[in-house]
Formats: C-alpha cells, structure tokens, sequence
C-alpha cells in the first residue's frame, strides 16, 4: 500500500483464506500486545520525555534547507527489551510561523507539533516540514511545529537493505499480464533470492520491522517532542500504523487525521488488501483512457478508451521488441502509468510521453519512465522496508498455488496492476522471521477523541473500503469524501472543501457530524505546449 502524496503549486509533491503457517510474532490472542512490549513502551517514552530532541542543523546528506532543524530519538530495536539495543530516528522540524496568512497583523498561538507519515511502508517523511510554504498548508503552518520524521529501517533511521542497490533496478524489463510458466518460475526464484538478502544481511534485527513498532516508536517521538497528546496526520499506509496507534494509546491522541484510509480489518493485512488494491487499479486504469480519449485532439491516441489501449498495448510492444534508449521496456512503461493511477496530476506528462514515443520521439518517456541509477540506493531502501514490514505483520500464503489461483483469476478481469503487484509481494510467501498477528483495530465510545478520515471515491491505492472499515472500528471518527475522483492523499491538495474540514479539525476541533461529502476536484487539463503541438499538426 504504497506511496501517498502531498501537494505543491505545481503539482504533485512525493515526499510519495490464507494458507501460511500459524503467526510466530510477539503478539498475543487478536494480535493483543505482550506486556513486556507495553512496559517497554512506556519506559522508552518516559526516557524521550526526559532527553527530548536536540534540535540544529541538518546533515547535508538530508539535502534540507537552513529553516529546517534536524535532530533524534532514540528507541528499543525490541521494545520487549527496552534497555537493550537502541537504533535512532531522524526528526525534522519547521517551527511554527505564528503569522496568518490572511491577516498580517495577528499572531496565531501555537498549537503544538503537527507529526506526519507519507506512507509506505518505507517512505521518510523527513522533507514535511517544506511543506508550510504551500498556501493550502499556510495556515497549519502559523499555528504547528511541522515534524517530519524516517521511521525504522528508513533513510539514516538503522537502514535496512535487502540487496545490493546497484542490482535493485531491473531495466529494461518485462511485464506481462498474463505471464507463461517459465517466467513465472523466474519470479519465483527472483523472490526466494530476495527474501533470502533480507534474512542475511539484517539478520535478528529483521523481526522488528513491524507496524506495532512503527506504532510504538510514534508515542515515543510524541514524549521526545514534549507533546502530552500527539496531533498527527497520517497518508495511506500511514494511517494503518495511525490507526494502531489510537488503538493501543488512545488516551495519548490530540487530534489524527487518516489521509486514504488503508482497510484496518485483520484479515486484509496484507495479502487480500493487495488483491484489492490491484482489482481497483483496473478502474483507475479506465479513467485515465477515458481522459486521453476525451483529450484525442490533443495527444492522437484513440477517441475511446478501447482506442486509446490498443495505442498502450502497441507501444508496449514495440518496447518489448526494442527498449526505448535500452532502458524502458514494458514493465517501465507499466510503472510509469501506474504512478499516474496514484495521482491524476500525472495523466497530462503521461499521455504525452506515450503520444510522442508512437510518433517517434522517446525523449519524454524515457525521462519519466527510465530509471534513476542516483536513486538506487533510495528505492532500494524503500522497498526492503516495505517488504520487511508487510511480510512480518501478519500470515501469507506459503503455497505458491494458492497466489498463482488468486493472481491468475483476477488478471482475467484486472490485468493492469495484477500480476506486478503480486511479484513485488511475493518474497512474503518464502520470508524467513516469524509472523505477527495483527492487532484488531477498533475503540469503543469515549476511548478516542474525534479521529478525520479523509477518502477519494475512487482511490485505487486504498479503496474506499477501506475508509468505510476504517470508519466503523474507531469510534467517533468523521469520514470526508471526495466524490467521483481517485487522486491518492487529498489533504492539502486542489479541493478547497476538503482542505477546509482539515484546517477547521486541526485548527478548531471542529467536525461535521459522521459523514459529509465533497464534489471533485477538477480533472487535469492537457498542458498549453501539448495543445499548440497539436494545432501545428497537418491536417490529415
């Protein structure tokens, strides 16, 4: 459940019946946790209350600018074991400005510190703070510390790697939708092989890449802070550990807003959540046609959305035939499109890219789809927390059967993202540390203040399922709809009502009662120079 957003001017801004055997983690009974690691807890809160963060200049390695402080905190590997080894997370930290954006003469009192997560699992919300400067965010900003953090494994937050980043890039590569069995055999091995990496080379500490923990390590960043009570906002997988969090420390919340809520019910976590994820990517998949075929003029791919795949599945051809600058084959095509199903700011360069590739230029696609060997390191990163932490929270299939049934059933009616999903999950079904059993998210009346849960209709990152689950299990908690849109994170984006019940709950504590709905924001339009290519066109 990956990559969440955040919104500049510009644009989008990427801070971005199971069959395994029974659960082997710490947990207890509905994936209660074990008093040691309550204890444990509270211990390593009360020693980051006492040591707080020593806040100064950022390494340069952050690549932050000079108004962002950067410091640490410290928190148990295992928190069954508090006292035994520590890792540090890195913390950023934009104080809050006081100024209103709309009246230069008043002073906003601070309301305290305001923690974010992007999601992931794997990303660093470290480049938050900037956000401020963005006038949707302007006045969080005057009344908020914005705080930022890498949660464990990371960025400088005890790394966690599973092979070597100059490997991680695989390009040109293929993606088939339907795939034989000698590539399938392929991607099984490719799989084990991982898995096998993320065993070696993280050895004992591996079991403790868990959403409990990344729960946990969030009271103790809330006590580091000096917050009593911990005013957060958390975006797609963000919102499940947010969602862990209310439920094992729901006296210790302020105020939460879940951004794209990730589906909380136990037994979504994780494999049927990814099956889902894949069949509404589908969808988005058709929305993003329908949008290029209604802009045919501009970019000549088909006036219908069967038009415009019949021009996608030609150029994946052709890239399959010959990569566009020996770097972007099918699977990179795939990627790049699958970004644009996250964030409809994306459908503009998108479309063009494929426009100018079919007509013989491969400069775009080749910059937004080829890969960034500066990034390896980064991506690679990323993407062992990611898989460090789904495949520790809870069962997956270990029968390679039972995926190649679910995987092969879906694709028939949801190619898109199907089968790539599965193989970028797949290391799960031969993972090596034990699994836990994820706890049963859900509050009773009066154990949770008033939580935000924000959703677009038609998210295919997180279904709206999930929001509506989400909704049901934490009590008192507000759902906010955007309706007839799919963008991915809409806190702080282009739709003014959404915004405004996230400043009215942040800055006021004020919410509509139980549900409300917002209309969407509007679709993209196609960028000005596209539009002038297209009226210099001959005529046919």
């Amino acid at each position: 459940m990956r990559a969440p957003a955040l919104y500049s001017a510009a644009g989008t801004l990427l801070l971005t019946t199971l069959a395994a055997a029974p659960a082997g983690g710490a947990s207890g009974a509905s994936g209660a946790p074990a008093a040691a690691e309550v204890r444990g807890t509270a211990t390593a809160a009360a020693r980051a209350e006492a040591e707080g963060i020593a806040f100064g200049k950022c390494a340069e390695v952050e690549d932050l600018p000079g108004n962002v402080q950067c410091g640490t905190v410290s928190v148990p590997l295992d928190y069954a074991r508090p006292d035994g080894k520590q890792i540090k997370l890195t913390v950023s930290r934009v104080r809050a400005t006081h100024k209103d954006p709309h009246n230069s003469k008043r002073k906003v009192p601070r309301q305290g510190a305001l923690v974010f997560n992007p999601g992931g699992p794997g990303a660093s919300g470290m480049y938050f703070p900037l956000i401020g400067v963005v006038p949707e965010w302007k006045r969080l900003a005057a009344a908020y510390d914005l705080v930022g953090y890498a949660p464990r494994g990371v960025g400088r937050s005890a790394p966690l790697s599973c092979q070597d980043p100059q490997h991680f890039f695989k390009a040109p590569s293929q993606a088939p939708t339907h795939p034989s069995e000698s590539y399938k055999r392929e991607r099984i091995a490719q799989a084990k092989a991982y898995a096998r990496g993320c065993a070696k080379r993280a050895g004992g500490a591996l079991r403790h890449y868990t959403s409990l923990n990344n729960a946990r390590d969030l009271d103790v960043l809330r006590a580091a802070l000096g917050e009593e009570k911990l005013t957060f906002m958390g975006a797609s997988y963000g919102t499940y550990f947010g969602a862990l969090y209310a439920t094992l420390f729901p006296s210790h919340v302020r105020r939460m807003v879940f951004d794209s809520a990730v589906n909380p019910d136990p037994t979504q976590v994780w494999y049927r959540n990814n099956l889902d994820q894949s069949a509404a990517f589908e969808g988005r998949w058709a929305d993003l046609r329908d949008w290029i075929a209604k802009h045919d003029k501009v970019y000549g791919l088909g006036d219908t959305a069967e038009r415009v795949q019949r021009s996608y599945d030609r150029a994946a051809a052709q890239l399959a035939a010959e990569p566009a600058g020996g770097k972007v084959g099918p699977g990179q095509l795939q990627g790049a499109f699958l970004t644009a199903g996250y964030y409809d700011d994306y459908w503009p360069h998108r479309a063009e890219a494929l426009s100018a590739y079919l007509k013989g230029d491969p400069k775009q696609l080749i910059l937004q789809a080829g890969p960034h060997p500066e990034a390896a390191k980064e991506a690679e990163n990323g993407n062992a927390v990611y898989t460090a932490v789904e495949c520790n929270d809870a069962s997956w299939p270990t029968d390679w059967k039972v995926w190649d049934r679910d995987n092969t059933r879906l694709a028939r009616v949801a190619p898109f993202e199907t089968w790539d999903n599965a193989w970028m999950n797949l290391p799960c079904a031969y993972w090596s540390a034990p699994r836990q059993e994820p706890l049963d998210v859900r509050t009773g009346p009066g154990e949770l203040p008033p939580t935000l849960i924000l959703a677009a209709e038609r998210d295919a990152a997180t279904p709206y399922e999930g929001a509506l689950e989400m909704h049901r299990r934490l009590w008192g908690s507000v759902l906010v709809t955007e309706r007839d849109s799919g963008t991915h994170g809409i806190a702080g984006g282009p739709n003014p009502c959404v915004n405004g019940h996230v400043d009215a709950y942040l800055l006021e504590g004020s919410l509509p009662v139980r549900r409300a709905a917002c209309a969407p924001h509007p679709e993209p339009k196609p960028r000005e120079h596209s539009r002038k290519k297209s009226a210099a066109r001959p005529a046919a």
